[in-house]
């Protein structure tokens, strides 16, 4: 059903099943682990209304493990990369495998997929820093874009006593640029998908 990618190097397609909707990857060699990818393989789809969390677990023989939730996969979002190199041992928060006795060598980290209802999987936070996610580079694409044609267009700008008469071009304030920007950056950060509508 599920598939780990560690860094282009190792791809698991076997984990080991702990309860009836939870799964492990073992992941030897964490310390040189940069970015890890879970997917789907299409052969098992998730029941209707439920999507898999994904979490990483540090090999900690002193404080046991904790688990830290990455982001999830789901139907429509079949795979996701997870940046793990900057994640720190010990830092986690409630996670689905509870109690469960998850065998773990010393030397290796795991990532574990639990099978959850969708409603519960978008209301959940990942731990700080781990999702490499596309809206991130798309925002970062669109800042870049703003902030080029706001310094583009500011490249011709006169005041208006530089300003030649031309019956046949049009002129635009600069300022309603400008304020097109700010409008643009704003609703961006409240809602990356916002042009979608």
């Amino acid at each position: 059903m599920f598939g780990c990618l560690v860094a282009g190097r190792l791809v698991q397609t076997d984990p080991q099943q702990i309860a009836g909707d939870k799964f492990v990857f073992n992941l030897p060699d964490y310390e040189n682990v940069n970015h890890v990818v879970v997917f789907m393989l299409g052969t098992v789809p998730f029941p209707a209304g439920m999507g898999g969390a994904v979490y990483f677990s540090f090999p900690d023989p002193v404080a046991g493990q904790v688990w830290q939730l990455l982001g999830f996969i789901t139907n429509d979002k079949p795979s996701a990369i997870f940046k793990i190199s900057q994640l720190k041992p010990g830092e986690g928060g409630e996670h689905p495998f509870g109690m469960m006795t998850v065998p773990q060598l010393a030397s290796m980290a795991q990532v574990g997929v639990s099978i959850e209802p969708l409603e519960q999987l978008v209301q959940q936070t990942p731990v700080s820093g781990a999702t490499v996610c596309a809206v991130d580079s798309f925002m970062q694409f669109t800042q870049k874009m703003l902030d080029s044609l706001y310094n583009f267009s500011s490249s011709f700008a006169v005041s208006q006593s530089q300003m030649t008469p031309n019956p046949s071009e049009m002129f635009i304030p600069a300022s309603s640029i400008l304020k097109w920007y700010e409008n643009f950056q704003r609703r961006m950060a409240q809602n990356p998908h916002f042009w979608k509508t």
